[in-house]
């Protein structure tokens, strides 16, 4: 990720709106949320959620699928893991120790699964 396009994230998730429905929808994978169930579940009006969606979406955090009548929303996971990547990419100047504290409160949001007997 460059410069410019952390920027573009960083400023798309400036707003409570749009913070809050990337983390929602970040909770909500792999499935996704559609779009009518995520304006009430956020607790904003459809017109106002389809304006801040394409605000996420022209950062590339977000994207909608259409399934039948319905726009299904999903996060972009992998964008997500580009930006913080690119915020951490130089942490501490290169002195891993000092970045510990960090690094340590993600592992248990996303642990390694437990070895098969197979």
């Amino acid at each position: 990720m460059d410069e410019a396009n952390a920027l573009a994230a960083l400023s798309a998730l400036a707003q409570a709106t749009r913070l809050q429905t990337l983390k929602l929808l970040v909770s909500r994978e792999p499935d996704g949320v559609p779009a009518g169930e995520l304006a009430r579940l956020i607790g904003v009006p459809q017109n106002t959620l389809s304006a801040h969606l394409s605000i996420l979406a022209n950062a590339s955090l977000v994207a909608g699928e259409r399934r039948s009548r319905s726009i299904i929303y999903r996060a972009d996971v992998e964008r997500l893991r580009q930006l913080v990547l690119f915020l951490l990419k130089d942490c501490c100047g290169g002195r891993a120790e000092l970045c510990a504290p960090l690094t340590d409160e993600l592992i248990p949001c996303c642990p390694e699964p437990a070895p098969r007997d197979d």
